[in-house]
């Protein structure tokens, strides 16, 4: 079992930027691979960012490429989300999330683990 807990949500302006954090705990960290997603509502849930167990592969997602970042520090079992140059439209909750296959996943079922969400609102 591993429990993901997220943080660094909150309410931002339009250009702004965030930093979300994830913390995990319960299993060893540097066997998964991580993801962040975001959900809005009337909104399916979809991957904004993901890396693979050693950091050496990432993906981000078109609509966030170049202004946010994916990385992770397997020392401290923590993965950060850096989100720069914040747009209105990327308010949702944002998802941690783990998957045992070592590759980068995109879609939700692959992951096997969720935290619970946090919120990110900007305003315009």
């Amino acid at each position: 079992q591993v429990r993901l807990v997220e943080s660094g949500g909150g309410l931002v302006q339009a250009g702004g930027s965030l930093r979300l954090s994830c913390a995990a705990s319960g299993r060893t960290f540097s066997n998964y691979a991580m993801g962040w997603f975001r959900q809005a509502p009337g909104k399916e849930r979809e991957c904004v960012a993901a890396i693979s167990r050693s950091g050496s592969s990432t993906y981000d997602a078109d609509s966030v490429k170049g202004r946010f970042t994916i990385s992770r520090d397997n020392a401290k079992n923590t993965v950060h989300l850096q989100m720069n140059s914040l747009k209105p439209e990327d308010t949702a909750v944002y998802y941690c999330a783990a998957k045992r296959i070592a590759r980068v996943g995109i879609l939700p079922y692959e992951y096997d683990y969720w935290g619970q969400g946090t919120q990110v609102t900007v305003s315009s």
